[in-house]
């Protein structure tokens, strides 16, 4: 398998690179999508990659597209990505690559959370609320909430961090129609994939969806959905011991990365969580990769 850290196709022109994916324009009204191994945690892009992970996450995209289609239309066209490369591009893009309808992006990260964890349990700490919805006292570390809640985040850079926001702030930003539409949407997407990974022993703690608008001006969700990447994956088998001990429950997802960061020292002094990165080590890179392909393994068999 081929590790591509950063794809380098001279076909096609660069429209921009993400965290994790390098987007290709094909055409005007296409997008070649090439998910990398790059890793990114705290909003930094890690200088080693993780060897299979973005086949891995494309294909677990491609599974989760498959499976909540009936909910909301997707940006994929069905078409081969390697039908728009050079014979010698291929490899760089097989089982990585996601050949999607250009939509007009929502700047919007449509977040939603089924347990209380990440920036929302330290948000709720000092607001009992997250993102302004208020929730109710005595919940600790990785508590499974009442029912999910929308918590949505402005879209960053990269580089910089996104930012939690009102559903008020939405909309303000889509107006009032299209902010219900994304709100209802997200929270029953999640519930569906929630339910689902619940059968295969994974709690889905929580997830980020993006949406775009077709050319008829229909909400399209789009980018990655439901990965390791935007979702905090937790297998149930590990989650009452943790939960009960108030710490961060085992995890598919960057959890493991994030927190071997948070005891990182640099120069002496914990990571400031400001690019450069510091290195990570093979062995947590290994067990990053293995955590990702369990992941997917569990929730496809």
């Amino acid at each position: 398998m081929t590790t591509v850290h950063t794809s380098s196709l001279t076909s096609l022109p660069l429209l921009a690179r993400g965290k994790v994916r390098d987007n290709y324009a094909v055409g005007k009204n296409r997008l070649l999508m090439v998910a990398s191994d790059r890793l990114s945690a705290f909003d930094v892009i890690m200088g080693e990659p993780i060897p299979g992970k973005g086949v891995l996450l494309t294909q677990m995209a491609l599974f989760w597209f498959d499976k909540l289609g009936h909910l909301c239309p997707n940006h994929l066209t069905g078409e081969a990505p390697e039908s728009v490369v050079t014979p010698a591009e291929v490899p760089q893009v097989t089982g990585r690559s996601m050949l999607v309808k250009r939509l007009k992006p929502i700047p919007v990260e449509a977040v939603v959370r089924g347990y209380l964890a990440g920036s929302g349990w330290k948000e709720y700490q000092d607001s009992q609320a997250v993102c302004g919805v208020p929730l109710p006292p005595g919940l600790k570390n990785a508590s499974k909430l009442p029912t999910p809640i929308f918590t949505p985040a402005a879209k960053a850079a990269v580089g910089e961090h996104d930012e939690n926001i009102s559903y008020e702030q939405v909309v303000k930003v889509v107006g009032a129609e299209l902010a219900a539409q994304i709100r209802d949407l997200s929270i029953r997407i999640y519930e569906a994939a929630a339910a689902f990974a619940l059968t295969k022993g994974i709690i889905i703690a929580d997830t980020k969806f993006e949406f775009g608008l077709d050319e008829n001006g229909t909400l399209t969700l789009m980018d990655e959905v439901l990965t390791p990447d935007s979702s905090r994956y937790w297998p149930v088998e590990g989650y009452e011991a943790a939960f009960a001990l108030g710490a961060n429950p085992p995890s598919y997802d960057k959890q493991f990365v994030r927190d071997w960061l948070e005891q990182t020292l640099v120069n002496g002094k914990p990571w400031d969580k400001t690019p450069p990165a510091p290195r990570v080590p093979q062995d947590v890179v290994e067990k990053t990769a293995a955590k990702y392909q369990e992941a997917l393994a569990r929730l496809t068999a």
